[in-house]
């Protein structure tokens, strides 16, 4: 209840509203502003407008969209998907680029691999998504022409595997350059960390393989600080998200996030908010459930 009265109040405090659009126009009188507040609802005080909402929340209804007037559950019903299916794919190739990447990095400390990594790392989250997402459609579609600018696919033609993949491929790597950077950096120095403790000295002792003493003894220890990382990075995502598919024109929650925010549409801020950290309650839950499996020492009675 608290983060949906701060969303509330954070999205009224915003100057103007979803009929600022209409306030200059001469043909529009006062009556009639009247008349259109009273029909979105927003001629009650701002705790009544709460509680309604509130009251809708509980029953699972998040409203109507006030400039589109659909039912806001099946905009996000259409969004939602597109964003979990990019953000789940950028997940997936972060971590298929930043484990090896940071296990080889720190096992080579100070090696040319090391330095070259380290390089590429610091060069990659250094550069904000809005800039280098304008760098790749500068280079690539405007340039070179290999790839489109934007979209899902190429509208008016038969959907094909292979039109979607190139449309996939920037805003897939703009997302992708810069977590897996982050993580890289991340699990190289929880890495360098644990290969440093007495178990791991211990584990070599014993005549242990240096493959079983970082994938039984080392790796699983090195992930616990990175799977918190990650939680706590999921919102940084999400907003990374929003730039990249606001440039990308890909029709997910970050785009319908800010259609909504030129728009001041209330009912429909108020769910993509929502929505959105109630994901990230989860996924902290998820990442505390998952202590357990990573560190026997820790279990939950």
């Amino acid at each position: 209840m608290g983060i949906t009265l701060g969303i509330f109040l954070l999205i009224r405090l915003v100057p103007g509203g979803p009929l600022s659009a209409y306030e200059g126009n001469p043909d529009v009188t006062p009556q009639d502003m009247a008349r259109l507040r009273q029909q979105l609802g927003l001629d009650a005080p701002l705790p009544v407008q709460y509680v309604r909402w509130l009251g809708h929340l509980g029953r699972g209804d998040l409203g109507w969209s006030l400039v589109t007037h659909r039912p806001v559950t099946s905009m996000i019903a259409e969004r939602l998907g597109n964003t979990a299916y990019l953000m789940g794919l950028a997940l997936a190739l972060t971590f298929a680029i930043a484990l090896p990447a940071g296990i080889i990095s720190a096992r080579r400390q100070y090696s040319w691999f090391d330095h070259a990594v380290t390089t590429m790392s610091f060069a990659g989250f250094s550069m904000p998504t809005f800039w280098s997402g304008l760098l790749a459609i500068l280079v690539f579609s405007v340039w070179l022409r290999w790839l489109p600018a934007g979209g899902m696919y190429t509208v008016g033609e038969a959907f094909s595997l292979g039109d979607h993949l190139r449309h996939l491929v920037l805003p897939l790597g703009i997302l992708t350059l810069f977590s897996a950077a982050r993580y890289t950096r991340y699990l190289r120095a929880s890495m360098l960390e644990v290969l440093g403790q007495d178990y791991i000295a211990t584990a070599r002792a014993k005549g242990l393989g240096e493959r079983v003493v970082i994938q039984k003894h080392a790796l699983k220890n090195a992930t616990i600080p990175v799977v918190t990382i990650v939680a706590l990075d999921l919102p940084q995502l999400f907003s990374g998200a929003l730039i990249t598919e606001t440039m990308f024109s890909w029709p997910g929650m970050g785009r319908l996030f800010w259609e909504a925010t030129l728009r001041l549409d209330y009912p429909v801020l108020m769910a993509v908010m929502t929505v959105s950290a109630t994901l990230v309650v989860l996924f902290n839950l998820a990442a505390d459930l998952a202590y357990g499996f990573l560190d026997p020492r820790i279990r939950y009675r």
